[in-house]
């Protein structure tokens, strides 16, 4: 049953993609992000994250002046004597410099002058353009990879060579060489996107039980550990949002990308794990039981959503992944709005969302891309969901008008990912649902009506 496609004409509706910085200097332990803006980036990332008192984050603002936009001042210089005193202050391994709308707007060199700054003070400097021309805060991420994934090392041997010198030279008398671990019996394999540590180690063990080593991830926790990037290395994403990162990946590093739906809900996570078992030619095994009895812990979850309904407005590029998922577990998905859709890479998704609904004898799924927000709460107004999962700036007033809303944000930061995680998409979900039904059975209508 294929899905029906539109596209509208509507706004971006969405955080800045400079948002990216809040998870991935966390994720990256010794980087530092420089966000190259105006004031009002700065701002919106002191609002956006917060004011952190007890940690000082490992991120800070370039902010431009009159003299900046004008081109009276030396951008080299000034940026220069910025990374400077970050390296003094910090010491970073590498340091990331995000450039904003106006960046591109006045047509700043930031690729030439990073490699200035990179030669004249000896540490690396990725710069990755995350401005709010892209059309969902999460691509702020897929920039940023993208950016690391042409600093992968593009030869292993000269690499391990390398470190191993460096190992005998510096090893103490009588000690012994660290054993390395053993080969894989398959090709290379290296995760993209990322996520916090139980999930990355979620993953892993997941594959492990298959029989797969995960060669690296990208990102990696730390900058030099950074995995090898070869013609023969497979690569696969565990986000929809990242379709740019595939493609230099698969294009201009010549990688096998491997195109899989992604490892959300059981359903999911096992065709995640059979696609590049199928890659790799490696037999799945006991993936059916495990999904089995991943679903039959889902049991109360699934006989409560079991026949409600959700439509989503479009916000962080998880909505066709989400919308299979809950598809799967017996609700009814009236729309998926999604303000950029990849056909190429979300290709295996679309494609397990469409089969999904033909065995859970579900209407084709209309997709809006680019929805349109005055359409889409008419369309809510005739369609009366249960549930609305949108952007942070409709939530309120949807909730005002009497609608169940859930903010789609969530979905980004919690733990979602993996078998292990389903529930947590669920409680997600419920949590709106089951919030009202209380408020409902102790009247709180009467009390407001009382008051």
């Amino acid at each position: 049953m294929q899905a029906v496609y539109e596209c509208e004409t509507g706004n971006y509706h969405t955080f800045c993609p400079i948002s990216c910085v809040a998870w991935l200097y966390q994720k990256i332990e010794d980087s530092f992000f420089l966000v190259i803006g105006t004031k009002t980036c700065g701002y919106f990332l002191q609002n956006a994250m917060g004011v952190m008192i007890f940690a000082e984050p490992r991120y800070a603002m370039a902010e431009l002046e009159e003299g900046d936009i004008s081109a009276k001042l030396n951008p080299f210089e000034e940026l220069k004597g910025l990374c400077e005193q970050v390296k003094k202050d910090r010491n970073p391994s590498v340091i990331v410099w995000i450039g904003t709308c106006t960046t591109e707007i006045i047509k700043m060199d930031l690729e030439g002058i990073a490699q200035q700054v990179e030669s004249a003070l000896g540490i690396p400097i990725v710069v990755a353009r995350a401005n709010g021309l892209d059309y969902a805060f999460t691509q702020g991420e897929d920039q940023v990879l993208a950016a690391m994934a042409r600093r992968c090392p593009t030869d292993p041997v000269a690499e391990e060579k390398k470190e191993r010198a460096g190992l005998k030279t510096f090893l103490p008398f009588g000690k012994k060489e660290k054993e390395e671990p053993p080969k894989p019996a398959h090709a290379p394999l290296v995760l993209f996107g990322s996520l916090i540590d139980p999930v990355v180690n979620q993953l892993t063990l997941e594959l492990q039980k298959q029989g797969i080593t995960v060669s690296g991830w990208l990102p990696a926790p730390r900058f030099g550990e950074l995995p090898p990037l070869t013609r023969d290395t497979y690569v696969v994403g565990v986000n929809p949002f990242l379709a740019r990162t595939a493609s230099v990946l698969s294009r201009t590093l010549q990688c096998k990308l491997i195109t899989a739906p992604f490892p959300i809900g059981p359903d999911g996570t096992r065709a995640w794990i059979e696609a590049i078992c199928q890659a790799l030619g490696v037999e799945p095994m006991g993936l059916a039981e495990r999904e089995a009895k991943i679903w039959e812990s889902l049991a109360p979850d699934l006989a409560f959503l079991n026949g409600k309904s959700v439509f989503f407005m479009g916000d962080n590029l998880l909505e066709i992944s989400l919308a299979r998922f809950l598809i799967r577990c017996g609700m009814k998905v009236q729309e998926v709005g999604i303000p950029y859709l990849d056909r190429r890479y979300q290709g295996a998704e679309i494609e397990l969302l469409e089969r999904t609904c033909a065995e859970m004898g579900h209407p084709a799924v209309r997709i809006v891309e680019k929805p349109d927000n005055y359409y889409q709460l008419q369309r809510i107004r005739e369609l009366s969901p249960d549930l609305v999962i949108t952007g942070m700036a409709h939530a309120n007033p949807l909730e005002a008008r009497g609608y169940n809303t859930k903010w789609s944000v969530e979905f980004t930061f919690s733990q979602i990912h993996g078998f292990t995680n389903s529930h947590d998409v669920l409680r997600l979900v419920r949590k709106p649902l089951d919030r009202n039904n209380a408020l409902n059975a102790l009247g709180w209508e009467k009390l407001i009506q009382e008051v």
